[in-house]
């Protein structure tokens, strides 16, 4: 474990997302109220009740810190803390009933990812971290494999219809010189990254929220993320994420996708 923030703020998120969990289990035996949003993606009713839970528990606990979450927009963003929360990462698995949907509930230390817990609530299973220093899975440690090569690397990507035609071409690329690709983990997949049962993950159409939390973990275990150019990502970021359990195969990820 690193410092008594640190602790304090993962036992902390430990306890909400329980709450969470609690709140999507319920939810399954009932019918689902299911919206379109502007960017043509699924919201459920329990995507709000979730996000409103951690909310509520956050603020109470934690007045001065900041909060992004994908339902019910940010607050503070400026401070040195910031909550980085999606309700349900991968609503769409989650109404179709295909494990691999989680919570996800992310702290950006000065902007950047730095603590992540990710609960699987249909499996029961729960990921956290803190970037640079540690990472486990069930209270476990973990940490990403080697893979230095493109053409022994596991790939996993997020629906293709989340991507422009031009990020097609260059994951496409990718794909061509890698072993195997999966496509449609939701979090799931940057969970097994993390745990050193894949490679790279690499995707377009995102948003902090989508990222934060499994970032860190993946950091934590030992591994590397950014945008498809290589910068950092924030708290302001948008778009595409290559993560890497190797930093030799991130390095040879951003050039084949540079094309």
């Amino acid at each position: 474990m690193t410092d008594t923030t640190a602790s304090e703020l993962l036992f902390f998120a430990g306890q909400i997302a329980d709450e969470g969990r609690a709140i999507i289990r319920d939810a399954l035996r009932a019918a689902h109220e299911i919206d379109i949003k502007a960017d043509q993606s699924f919201v459920t009713s329990t995507d709000r009740a979730v996000e409103q839970r951690l909310r509520e528990r956050i603020e109470a606990a934690y007045p001065g810190h900041g909060i992004l979450g994908e339902e019910f927009g940010s607050r503070d963003l400026d401070k040195e803390f910031v909550w980085v929360l999606d309700p349900i990462d991968g609503t769409a698995p989650f109404i179709a009933g295909i494990p691999v949907y989680g919570i996800l509930i992310g702290i950006a230390r000065a902007g950047r990812p730095w603590l992540g817990l990710m609960d699987l609530p249909a499996t029961g299973e729960r990921l956290s971290g803190v970037s640079g220093s540690f990472a486990d899975y069930n209270g476990q440690p973990i940490r990403c494999r080697p893979c230095e090569t493109l053409d022994k690397a596991f790939l996993t990507s997020s629906n293709p219809r989340f991507l422009t035609a031009g990020e097609r071409v260059a994951v496409d690329r990718l794909d061509a010189r890698v072993a195997f690709t999966q496509y449609g983990g939701s979090c799931y997949s940057y969970g097994c990254l993390a745990r050193g049962k894949t490679d790279i993950a690499v995707d377009g159409g995102f948003d902090s929220y989508d990222v934060f939390a499994p970032i860190a973990i993946i950091e934590g275990a030992g591994g590397v993320a950014s945008d498809w150019s290589g910068a950092p990502i924030d708290v302001a970021w948008k778009g595409q994420i290559v993560a890497a359990g190797d930093q030799r195969l991130h390095q040879v990820a951003l050039a084949t996708l540079a094309g």
